[in-house]
């Protein structure tokens, strides 16, 4: 159910793409929001419309220490901070041989650690209120890996195993964590936030065939998944981890039905390693 008085969001990647639209759907449903992100300047004119209600500043997640400082600066904004959501990340394509040390440690800064420093900053503020909602944007690619996105897969999977912690960690100071997996929307992920390795002529044949079958993919409106994000942290007992599209829905299960089956299937040499 959803309470009276308007809650504060915090949500990191808000300038675009799924941030954007969960900051528009917040403001929308009449609650607060501190949007950060590297460069806030697109969220200038949804700052003037907000009445208030939205304070937008920049912040770079993978600096730790600002971001204790940021979330310091978003509970002073309004009183507190009821929903938080880890969005702010990028892509990285390229096979495990092509990526760059450079690459790959400047990925996970932002989509890993980034997400760990903001829950670790957070955290204190809502035990101390004895309440608050952390939702983790994660991805339906953290289940396996893929060819060429075995990086971005492997930051997504580990934010997972730290949130299902974290959310074992707090229930006990009335905190929820919900790690979102979105399948494709039309965002700026795959362009503007995209690291790309410069590829080697051994993977020409299997990078052509994944661009292949990329094209024939659809992405959809994210306003669709922030409408289903505000009725999440409107439930009294919100989903643990939930998939956000039908299609990425599809997929999920297909993965773990495959695992489950290649589970099964060895289940008689698992048995004879004890």
């Amino acid at each position: 159910m959803r309470t009276s008085s308007p809650r504060t969001w915090f949500i990191t990647g808000a300038a675009r793409g799924l941030g954007r639209a969960f900051a528009e759907a917040a403001l929308d449903a009449g609650d607060r929001v501190v949007g950060v992100a590297r460069d806030v300047a697109p969220l200038d004119e949804l700052v003037a419309a907000s009445d208030g209600r939205l304070v937008a500043f920049s912040l770079d997640v993978s600096d730790r220490p600002a971001v204790f400082a940021g979330v310091g600066r978003a509970v002073a904004a309004f009183g507190g901070l009821d929903v938080v959501i880890n969005n702010a990340g990028g892509a990285i394509l390229g096979m495990l041989e092509e990526l760059t040390e450079e690459q790959i440690r400047t990925h996970l800064d932002t989509n890993f650690f980034g997400a760990l420093w903001v829950s670790q900053a957070v955290v204190p503020h809502m035990r101390e209120q004895g309440s608050g909602h952390i939702l983790q944007v994660s991805s339906m690619g953290s289940v396996g890996g893929f060819a060429s996105t075995g990086i971005y897969s492997a930051g997504k999977a580990a934010l997972d195993s730290m949130s299902a912690a974290l959310a074992m960690e707090v229930e006990r100071f009335g905190i929820k964590v919900t790690i979102l997996g979105p399948g494709g929307y039309r965002t700026d992920l795959f362009t503007r936030g995209l690291t790309m390795a410069e590829g080697h002529e051994a993977y020409a044949p299997l990078r052509e065939w994944l661009q292949g079958m990329w094209a024939e993919s659809e992405d959809f409106d994210p306003k669709r998944a922030a409408e289903v994000v505000v009725e999440v942290v409107n439930m009294p007992e919100p989903p643990k981890h939930l998939i956000l599209g039908s299609a990425a829905y599809d997929m999920v299960e297909g993965m773990n039905n495959a695992y489950t089956a290649e589970l099964a299937k060895w289940e008689h040499l698992s048995r004879k390693a004890e």
